[in-house]
C-alpha cells in the first residue's frame, strides 16, 4: 500500500492537496499491467475518501499526468514520460551527445538541431550552427509545431494514436503553401516516415527551408526527441537530402544507443 503523503510531516507551507496529488501519482506508478486502478481501488489503497480523490484526479487528468481509460480506470498519462525525457535530455543529451551534433554539422555543413517533444509542439534544446553566412534562424528554447516540422513528424511517427490525434485536434493551419493541413494526409506521411526511418520538412514550416530529421529512442523504445539537419533550399537540394538522410539516421541511432535503446 502506498502511504498517503499528506500524512508525512513536512514544512508548514507544504500544500496538503499537492502531497495528496503526488501520492496518487506514486500509486498509479505501481500499475505494471497498464490496466490502471478504479476509483474505489485507489480510494482503498490511499485511504482517501472518493470525493476528495476524484477532486484531485480532475486537474491531473486535464494536465495529462493521469489518463482515464474507457473502463473508467485511471493510469499514468503521457505527460510523465515527457517530463522524464526532458530530465534525461538535461542529463544526457546536452552533456554527452554534443559530439554527435558537432560531427553531423561537420559532415553536412548545415545547421543541426536537437529537439524534444512538447506535443503538440517540439522544443529546440541544442543546436550547432552552419558555417555558412546564410542559414536557418532558430534559438534554443524555441517551440515549433510538431505537424509541420521534420523533427515533430519524426517523433509523431512513433507516437501513440492518442498523441497523434491530440496534435491533429489542436489544429493544423498552413505555415507555408506546402504545409500538410489535413489529418488523413498527416497520417499517411507518418506511415511513410516509419517505413523510411527519417522525415523531411519540404518547406512546410518555414519559407525557403528544407530539413531532414530522425527520431531518437530511449531505453523504453519511446521517441520523445530527435535530431535534424536544416538549411536553405538552394543548398539543401534533393540530391543533398539523399546524401543527408543516412547521416542523420546514423547520428540518431548513435544517440539512441547511448541512451540504452534496444532497436
Amino acid at each position: 500500500m502506498t502511504k498517503d503523503l499528506s500524512q508525512t510531516p513536512g514544512p508548514r507551507n507544504n500544500s496538503a492537496s499537492l502531497r495528496r496529488a503526488l501520492s496518487v501519482l506514486l500509486q498509479l506508478g505501481h500499475d505494471t499491467g497498464g490496466g490502471g486502478f478504479s476509483l474505489v481501488e485507489l480510494s482503498t489503497k490511499l485511504e482517501m475518501n472518493k470525493s476528495t480523490l476524484f477532486r484531485l484526479l480532475q486537474p491531473l487528468v486535464e494536465a495529462r499526468f493521469v489518463e482515464q481509460l474507457s473502463s473508467g480506470h485511471y493510469r499514468l498519462g503521457w505527460r510523465n514520460a515527457q517530463l522524464g525525457q526532458i530530465y534525461l535530455a538535461g542529463v544526457d543529451l546536452h552533456r554527452s551527445m554534443r559530439d554527435v551534433l558537432q560531427r553531423l554539422a561537420t559532415q553536412t555543413s548545415e545547421t543541426v538541431h536537437l529537439a524534444i517533444a512538447d506535443f503538440p509542439s517540439i522544443v529546440y534544446v541544442d543546436k550547432v550552427d552552419s558555417p555558412h553566412p546564410v542559414r536557418m534562424f532558430s534559438r534554443i528554447g524555441n517551440q515549433q509545431p510538431a505537424y509541420s516540422t521534420s523533427l515533430g513528424k519524426a517523433m509523431l511517427a512513433h507516437a501513440s494514436t492518442e498523441t497523434v490525434e491530440m496534435v491533429i485536434s489542436n489544429g493544423m493551419p498552413a505555415r507555408t503553401s506546402r504545409t500538410i493541413t489535413t489529418a488523413d494526409r498527416l497520417r499517411e506521411e507518418l506511415a511513410v516516415i516509419r517505413e523510411r526511418g527519417c522525415s523531411i520538412d519540404d518547406i512546410e514550416n518555414e519559407e525557403g527551408i528544407r530539413c531532414v530529421a530522425a527520431p531518437i529512442f530511449d531505453q523504453s523504445g519511446t521517441s520523445l526527441s530527435g535530431i535534424s539537419v536544416s538549411g536553405p533550399v538552394e543548398r539543401v537540394t534533393w540530391d543533398k537530402v539523399s546524401e543527408f538522410e543516412p547521416l542523420v539516421v546514423a547520428a540518431a541511432n548513435e544517440i539512441s544507443r547511448r541512451l540504452g535503446a534496444k532497436r
